[in-house]
């Protein structure tokens, strides 16, 4: 559910997940993979998450799929609903265009119930594991690169972790665990069939990433430019100054951003957070070095963005001195205690004033 990039794809999923855990199962799927996606500049992907559960409790559906579109949840079924079902307004449009789409992406996830929870009995014989909460997961999709070009994979996971993944180029099944070798065998031997997920990677899926473009073009074309923010810290044990650079509330999610030292970029000291999602469908991620304060003139962090006329390049912060704090809070104490000091003075001459005072 959700997707990952094709290189470096893997699963989040711990095998022997407790029972009490099975609730965040989904969400942990989809936030993972909406972590983990990332493609060239002006790519669009189109991914699948298909998920059976052994063991569903507390209204768990037995069987969940979610579509991603660049990064967005664009469909959803579940066993519990049985209906493909739109995430977003603009899939409403594929339905009139196409009366019948909603019902056929509906027969085809109702027609993988069963081989799924099939293929996690199999699975869980395998491994030997014959109680508690498994998972059998496939996770599919391609993407349509900026300069042309095309991916797409095939990776069918258990408990988390990589049980086979097909490779489109030599037409064959790559099997990490002893466990799944009479799998392999068994599909590699089907030469027709992997030649159709080759072509349909490679074709159908692609048109598809296209149509639904066309649909979503307002959502997933749009171009938000990135709010640049600097803060600093200075390490006082060892006199070295640390400064972050937020990005925040673009969107394609491909951004290009690193540290620069006098116009190079600078990789030493450097920190790379991950691009994580906004609620409103943006994108956020940060990047950190640790630089001598001396040399804190030659280093800008550098913003590339298709949402950006021109690149940017954003000066140093000046971290705030803690002696000034200091300073200010002592001042600060001062002068209320003058203030307080003033006060009682003042009262107390009032008060002898008003003793003083003839009686009528």
């Amino acid at each position: 559910m959700g997707f990952c990039r094709e290189a470096g794809r893997r699963w989040r999923i711990a095998g022997g997940m407790a029972l009490r855990s099975a609730l965040l199962l989904i969400l942990v799927v989809v936030v993972a993979a909406l972590q983990e996606s990332c493609f060239g500049a002006s790519s669009h992907s189109m991914k699948y998450f298909y998920t059976s559960i052994s063991d569903p409790s507390q209204g768990l559906p037995q069987y969940v799929a979610v579509g991603c579109m660049d990064g967005q949840v664009f469909v959803h079924y579940d066993s519990n609903s049985r209906r493909m079902e739109p995430r977003v307004s603009w899939m409403e449009e594929v339905g009139k265009e196409d009366p019948q789409y909603w019902d056929r992406e509906t027969q085809i996830q109702r027609d993988n119930e069963e081989p799924f929870k099939a293929n996690l009995e199999i699975a869980r014989t395998r491994y030997n594991q014959s109680q508690g909460l498994h998972t059998w997961q496939l996770m599919y999709g391609c993407e349509l690169r900026g300069d042309g070009s095309k991916g797409g994979f095939y990776d069918f996971g258990y408990d988390g972790r990589s049980f086979l993944t097909f490779d489109k180029e030599t037409l064959s099944w790559v099997a990490p665990d002893p466990q799944a070798l009479i799998t392999q065998r068994k599909w590699d031997a089907l030469s027709t069939w992997n030649q159709r997920n080759k072509v349909y990677l490679e074709g159908d899926c692609v048109e598809w990433i296209k149509k639904y473009l066309s649909y979503g073009k307002r959502t997933l074309l749009r171009k938000e430019p990135p709010a640049v923010t600097m803060s600093s810290k200075m390490e006082v044990e060892n006199g070295m100054e640390m400064h972050v650079c937020r990005l925040d509330g673009f969107y394609p999610r491909e951004i290009d951003a690193s540290w620069t030292r006098d116009g190079e970029v600078w990789l030493p000291d450097t920190l790379r957070g991950s691009v994580g999602p906004n609620a409103d469908g943006t994108f956020h991620t940060t990047l950190s070095i640790w630089i001598d304060p001396k040399e804190r003139g030659h280093y800008r962090c550098h913003v590339e963005h298709d949402g950006l006329q021109e690149p940017l390049d954003v000066a140093l912060k000046v971290p705030e001195s803690n002696l000034g704090l200091i300073v200010g809070c002592v001042v600060a104490g001062l002068v209320l205690a003058c203030a307080i000091v003033g006060t009682l003075i003042f009262l107390k001459r009032r008060q002898g004033d008003y003793r003083a005072a003839p009686s009528e």
